[in-house]
Formats: structure tokens, C-alpha cells, sequence
């Protein structure tokens, strides 16, 4: 393949990465960064692997700060492991149950019923719920910021070389 052929492709692949995050179904990051990689590979010099490097930085952090952060404004809510646990159970299988839209309702239900058997306070319960969902938006926020980082640093990359 030359050249331009590869860039479109690891841009689709970029692409196909950010989409994922959004429609969770593909591990987007992942996918953003074998698309820089794919460019790297194919497009050679110190340049392009050096754009790479910083992308597998921004992708490690971008990693890093995903489970740190949520997590400890979980813990700060005091919504327990067992219940994240739960909620990820929920909606591993409301994803097959009811195909994408399951993801959410089950992490919801899960997390729901397990504090609700937790807590015997249907509104306490609730607001760990909400709790829980507004952690797993804001993994998913620096999820996506980070491909995105990743997407524009490639960019970044494709007009300096």
C-alpha cells in the first residue's frame, strides 16, 4: 500500500476508535492508538515514531486518569465496590439482553438494586445511582478527550511530515 492509502486507513481507524467510545462497543482508545501506529509503521522515519511515543503518552494517561479520578469520587460518595461490581455484571448482560441500550440500563439497574439491598433507602439508594452513572460519564469523557488528543497529535503528525 502506499503512502495515502495507509493514512486513510489508520484514519479510519481513528475514527472507528472515537465512534466506539461514543457507542461503546469498540475499546476506542485502543483503536485511535493502532491507527497512529499503523501510520507510524507504514510511514517510517523518526518523525512518525516520535508522534507515535507521544500518542502511547497521552493514551497511558489518558488510561490512568480514567479509573483514578471516578474512582475516587466514588469512594468519596461512598458507593461501595460491590456495587460497581454489580452494576458492571447488569450491564455485561443487559448488552446482550437488549443490545447497546442494555449497556446503560443495566449498569443503572445493577448499581440501583445493589444499594437499594445495601442501604433498605430507596431515595439514598438513588442518589449513589446517580452517583455511580455520573463516574462512569466522566471515565468515558477523559476516555474520549484522550483518543481525541491521540487524533489530533496524529494530525499534528501528518502535516509535519
Amino acid at each position: 500500500m502506499n503512502n495515502d492509502t495507509v493514512t486513510v486507513v489508520s484514519g479510519l481507524i481513528i475514527a472507528a476508535g472515537i465512534l466506539g467510545l461514543i457507542v461503546p462497543i469498540l475499546p476506542g482508545l485502543a483503536l485511535t492508538l493502532l491507527g497512529v501506529l499503523v501510520w507510524a509503521g507504514s510511514h517510517g522515519g523518526t518523525t512518525a515514531w516520535v508522534i507515535f511515543g507521544i500518542c502511547v503518552v497521552i493514551a497511558a494517561v489518558g488510561y490512568v486518569l480514567q479509573y483514578r479520578l471516578p474512582n475516587r469520587r466514588l469512594k468519596t460518595a461512598g458507593v461501595p465496590g460491590w456495587s460497581r461490581l454489580a452494576g458492571v455484571v447488569t450491564a455485561a448482560v443487559g448488552f446482550f439482553v437488549v443490545p447497546v441500550v442494555g449497556l446503560f440500563l443495566g449498569f443503572v439497574l445493577g448499581v440501583y438494586v445493589a444499594e437499594q439491598l445495601r442501604l433498605r433507602n430507596p431515595a439514598a439508594a438513588w442518589t449513589s445511582t446517580k452517583a455511580a452513572v455520573r463516574a462512569v460519564l466522566h471515565s468515558v469523557g477523559i476516555e474520549l478527550a484522550a483518543a481525541c488528543l491521540v487524533a489530533a497529535t496524529w494530525v499534528v503528525g501528518l502535516i509535519v511530515t
